[in-house]
């Protein structure tokens, strides 16, 4: 069975393609469009759809859209009525007017197409299924999915077993703990829906001082959902201008806000293991990428084993929906085969691209080798390898890379991707010593936890090592990245530090690059020392030698 998952109806549009079961491809429109995010959550954006993420998963699995079984779009109108709890009125009819009419939307966008065979799949089950379906052991194991909003609901708790789903409790709104923390964002000066992370960033300079305040506007009701009061979030700080300047004040608030939301989700842990029992836990939905309460959740929640879905956002519902279809029709569903879903390229494509670019290149005999030794003298490193990432974490196939024991390349990354200061950056680390660096769940190949460094550690790896002596970590085992593991090996030979600085190939307000075009963008315009794409190494050095690069 051959099934295409869509997202398109808030932000980061997105399409899945799964073939009897098992997850073909994945991508996100905005690495194709270069706009961040795909477009804003408003209701006349709902009509846009990931075209050309949607055309690469079928070129990519040699299918045209007259052979698809199924499409899943992950929104279904019929759970919403226009004006319900809260919603937007008119606006809200707009955007399900164009969730109704999205499979003749699609046949126009898909030449070949046939509408009837496109499949609305509500929001939440396609999250819910994005984890549980994709996990290892799929089909088993409770669910928790939170994020904004869906069609009606901003949460969902539930398990599965026996090959059925069983709903334990779903969240009305307006009560959403996702547009509460999206109006936190705001309210400190960034951009909502998008910027959610710098919030969680934040928190950690501060202390939860308004914690009581907040804790009066959102608790837990006993049934498995929980109440969010409106928050006059002026009269606990003033609203932070968007100059990057920051106080105390606005730190204490994310702070008691983090603290808050880290409380609430233990509580609805508690509550759904108590209906389901399961030692595993799956989260999905955009409040699932907050890895610092997913590490709350693993230190101090009732299960064994919690999986977070890469995509946690709603670029997953497209993956989760396909799944969703394949899986009621009785197919045998396989694992995600991990987070590198997207487009790749051969080695001669990339070299074609060199060439046309009329950038001077090397093919060094030892990849790792040549960047490990860059790395070893503190030099920044593009690293461009293998099929692009589905979901927002660069992964070792679209990373920027640096040496963890010089501190000053917190700041020295920062000023190359024009982000704010108080941002930290993240270390891959070989798994085999992953232990005796961090505490934490482990493996953690996603980049979904926060681990507290050693104390031993935090001197050698100061680069990696938050103001809170966190670090979120990519564990990396030969077996699943071996590229990024030869590297990683190359660089403990020359420095007897076995992790790197990973952050994403891209610079502040752009989407993380994705084609050989995109790289050599980045790498021309930042401050960028090396470039590993492929089998191949650009130099800076050699780049500019003779004040511009040629064509």
């Amino acid at each position: 069975m051959r099934v295409l998952g869509i997202n398109a109806i808030f932000h980061d549009p997105a399409a899945a393609l799964v073939v009897d079961g098992r997850v073909v491809a994945a991508a996100e429109e905005e690495r194709f469009s270069r706009r961040k995010h795909g477009k804003r959550p408003v209701p006349f954006s709902a009509w846009e759809l990931p075209e050309r993420a949607a055309r690469w998963c079928l070129e990519e699995a040699g299918l045209e859209p007259g052979d698809l079984d199924a499409v899943a779009y992950s929104y279904d109108p019929r759970l919403t009525e226009p004006g319900m709890d809260g919603h937007d009125g008119d606006w809200e009819e707009l955007r399900t007017r164009y969730a109704r009419r999205a499979p003749y939307f699609l046949a126009t966008a898909l030449p070949g197409l046939d509408p009837g065979i496109v499949h609305h799949v509500p929001h939440h089950l396609a999250h819910a299924a994005s984890a549980a379906l994709a996990a290892p052991a799929p089909g088993h194991g409770d669910v928790l999915v939170l994020d904004g909003r869906g069609e009606a609901h901003s949460h969902l708790a539930g398990t599965y077993e026996g090959g059925a789903f069983t709903t334990f409790a779903a969240q009305r709104l307006p009560h959403s703990l996702g547009l509460m923390y999206e109006e936190l964002t705001e309210h400190l000066g960034f951009l909502r829906s998008s910027d959610e992370y710098k919030v969680m960033a934040l928190a950690s300079y501060g202390e939860p001082r308004f914690l009581a305040e907040v804790r009066e506007h959102v608790r837990t009701t006993g049934d498995g959902g929980f109440a969010v009061a409106p928050v006059d979030w002026g009269a606990l700080v003033k609203s932070r201008s968007d100059d990057g300047r920051w106080t105390a004040d606005h730190a204490d608030l994310a702070a008691s806000v983090q603290v808050r939301l880290e409380e609430v989700l233990l509580e609805l842990a508690r509550w759904t293991h108590g209906r389901g029992g399961s030692r595993r836990l799956t989260l999905a939905g955009g409040v699932a990428l907050n890895c610092v309460a997913n590490s709350r959740l693993a230190e101090a929640g009732p299960y064994e084993e919690i999986w977070v879905q890469p995509a946690a956002g709603d670029a997953g519902t497209a993956l989760g929906a396909a799944l969703h279809l394949a899986w009621e029709a009785g197919e045998p569903i396989a694992p995600m085969p991990g987070a590198a879903l997207g487009r790749h390229w051969t080695d001669g494509e990339i070299a074609d691209r060199l060439d046309a670019a009329r950038v001077p290149y090397e093919r060094p005999s030892d990849l790792a080798g040549a960047v490990a030794d860059a790395l070893a003298r503190d030099r920044i490193v593009a690293w461009f390898q293998g099929r692009s990432e589905f979901g927002p974490r660069a992964l070792g196939h679209r990373s920027l890379l640096a040496h963890p024991g010089d501190a000053a390349n917190v700041e020295r990354l920062n000023a190359v991707k024009g982000r704010e200061q108080f941002r930290p950056i993240a270390p891959m680390v070989a798994l085999r010593h992953a232990a005796e660096i961090f505490e934490g769940p482990l493996p953690s190949p996603y980049m979904l936890f926060v681990h507290r460094v050693r104390p031993e550690w935090r001197d050698r790896v100061p680069a990696v090592v938050h103001v809170d002596g966190t670090a979120r970590i990519q564990t990396v085992a030969p077996g699943d990245e071996p590229m990024v593991s030869r590297l990683l090996d190359a660089f403990e030979a020359r420095t007897g530090l076995p992790v790197i600085v990973n952050t994403s190939l891209n610079t502040a307000g752009r989407p993380m690059v994705d084609d050989p075009r995109d790289a050599l963008e980045c790498f021309g315009s930042a401050p960028v020392d090396l470039l590993a794409i492929g089998p191949y190494v650009v130099r800076r050095s050699e780049m500019f030698a003779g004040g511009g690069c040629g064509g």
